[in-house]
């Protein structure tokens, strides 16, 4: 039962994921309409009535479109992001409200068509025909979609909408609003905070704003109150690393918005749970009680991005609201606090939190092997050369995780990319380590099993990159390793190595062109020869690291294509029809 209670987590956890990562990178589209309407409708600061004819397009075809886009793109990348876009315009047009939910629907099945289509049809299509086959599919495919769409999706979706507009209007209306926060905040510390604000209460609080100005379901999640109020609770009340520690964490939470700060604290002491309920409750009662409301939603959940999307008949009541939730958050966490005669409060907080976590995985069934394998010492570090830091939507807590790691390795000497991801944009490379949270582990894995894992418990704070930075200061074998790769990289076919080359690989500018037809020819030569070898084409920004993968490029673009594949062979050539190169390639593969 347990481990079947963890699948059930983890896959709500996943379809959160997929519904805020849809919405998360286009943050910046509704935040700019919010700022339009919160500046220029006739109730704004600066009415003006022709720029203000730019909010209704943009939340009925711009925001829309954005999110297909992407969640076309997170299934086949730019293919499945333009049939995704043509997809959901079907929806936007067969419907009368903001088609956010039909353009969570349509993007993805749109990506998800054409790359059904490429992996049955893309190995047949005729040489020359490449970009003729390419176009005509993604075109037609969304021409049907976007027609699904019109007749059928979108009146579905209208539908739905409305109900559930109408259901968030009785829950109001009622005064039960409150009670949403006895799930909310503890999803929130279990890593479904950007699925709840992005994948549920963005488009329901738009539709909302559309109609009323305002919505206060903007204000649910992205209260800062609760957490600040734990935190200052440990500041005056807690003990050793944590008391310590709580008053930086106070400026991360509440002015950047980076709420993920304040989860280990409470997650150290179970009893906290309450006061951020208390507190969350309390907000949420003095928000509705004044007629609270934001214009758009605040992301990240920064008091600055809140009072940013404020209307001006709504500082007092937000305000309030934010407030009265840091208050009983505090008083509740106080009580909490003071009553703990525990000695384990002068413990280090990373090692309190390493406690919490491994009873959460025992408690769920999960082996302790499997925690063991997320362990600095059991990753291969010399094989690394990028390290990412991945969490639900790649941004907040991974990004600051990410910079002090960073900082660490530069002044250690260590010359590699440290960088921040969204998991479901994780691409499966032998030579990456990535670095997740506990909880988030295994869904990491599943997009990228080659890869080197070390899983910590905060990304703010943790002990662990300390040790990475040790491990590869120490790791000799990591310049042997470079002077073998540097060896590989040849621009003649003699000094190649082709025996354990599987993929080759046309890399140019566009993906399509003069790289198609070379590829083209390169196929039919080793198609005749009997090799068991893959031919493809593909934008250079495409490349993904492979060992067993050879890369034709142009001169000019080797550095670009050895940059995003350092561990394949490369010949590079003056012109795609070269084909004496692909005949001394062959030859050199038969004999090998």
């Amino acid at each position: 039962m347990a481990q079947e209670n963890k699948g059930i987590k983890a896959k709500v956890q996943q379809l959160g994921s997929s519904l805020s990562s849809m919405v998360m990178p286009n943050i910046g589209a509704f935040i700019a309409w919010g700022v339009i309407t919160a500046l220029f409708i006739p109730d704004g600061f600066l009415p003006n009535e022709q720029l203000a004819s730019m909010t209704n397009p943009m939340i009925t075809y711009l925001l829309p479109l954005l999110i297909g886009y992407t969640g076309g793109s997170m299934i086949h990348e730019q293919r499945g992001a333009v049939v995704g876009a043509i997809a959901t315009m079907g929806v936007i047009v067969g419907s009368d409200v903001p088609m956010f939910i039909g353009a969570m629907m349509m993007g993805p099945l749109g990506g998800w068509c054409i790359k059904k289509f490429d992996e049955r049809f893309g190995h047949r299509i005729r040489a020359g025909f490449e970009m003729l086959v390419n176009n005509f599919s993604s075109g037609l495919i969304g021409f049907a979609l976007a027609i699904i769409g019109y007749y059928a999706v979108g009146p579905i979706v209208s539908i739905l909408t409305e109900w559930l507009g109408l259901g968030v209007a009785a829950i109001i209306q009622a005064g039960l609003l409150p009670l949403a926060n006895i799930f909310i905040e503890p999803a929130k510390i279990l890593f479904l905070n950007n699925a709840i604000n992005h994948g549920i209460l963005t488009p329901l609080g738009t539709e909302q704003s559309i109609e009323a100005g305002k919505s206060i379901l903007f204000l649910l999640e992205a209260n800062p109150g609760p957490g600040l109020g734990v935190l200052l609770a440990f500041t005056l009340f807690g003990k050793g690393s944590a008391k310590a520690s709580a008053p930086g964490a106070i400026l991360i939470q509440f002015v950047g918005g980076i709420h993920e700060i304040y989860f280990p604290y409470v997650m150290m002491k179970p009893l906290m749970f309450l006061a951020v309920i208390a507190g969350g409750m309390s907000g949420t009662f003095t928000f509705q009680l004044l007629d609270a409301g934001l214009r758009a939603a605040a992301s990240p959940g920064s008091i600055i991005a809140v009072l940013g999307m404020t209307p001006p008949n709504s500082y007092v009541a937000v305000i309030a609201g934010v407030v009265v939730a840091t208050i009983v958050s505090f008083l509740v966490g106080m009580v909490i606090l003071k009553s703990d005669r525990s000695e384990a409060n002068d413990e280090d907080l990373a090692a309190q939190q390493a406690a919490v976590q491994s009873a959460k995985q025992e408690s769920k069934g999960q082996a302790a092997e499997n925690t063991a394998t997320t362990d600095v010492e059991n990753a291969e570090l010399r094989k690394v050369d990028q390290v990412i830091f991945a969490c639900d939507a790649g941004m907040g807590s991974s990004a600051m995780g990410a910079s002090v790691l960073r900082k660490k390795m530069q002044e250690a000497g260590i010359d590699m990319p440290v960088s921040n991801a969204s998991i479901s944009k994780l691409k499966d490379d032998a030579n990456t380590l990535v670095i997740t949270q506990n909880e988030l582990h295994d869904r990491a894995v599943q997009k990228a099993p080659s890869a080197e894992f070390v899983s910590v418990e905060n990304f703010m704070n943790s002990p662990r990159y300390d040790e990475i930075v040790e491990r590869m200061k120490n790791e000799t074998s990591q310049v042997e390793n470079a002077e073998e790769t540097t060896a590989k990289k040849s621009n003649k076919v003699e000094d190649l190595t082709l025996s354990e080359v599987k993929h080759i690989v046309f890399a140019c500018e566009a993906g399509m062109g003069s790289s198609a037809m070379g590829a083209s020819v390169l196929r039919n030569m080793v198609k005749k020869s009997n090799l068991d070898v893959d031919v493809t084409n593909l934008v250079i920004d495409h490349l993904e690291d492979d060992a067993q993968s050879l890369v034709v490029t142009q001169k000019e673009l080797y550095d670009r294509a050895e940059q995003k594949a350092p561990s394949a062979q490369f010949i590079t050539v003056d012109n795609f029809m070269d084909t004496e190169s692909y005949e001394q390639i062959v030859e050199r593969m038969k004999e090998q």
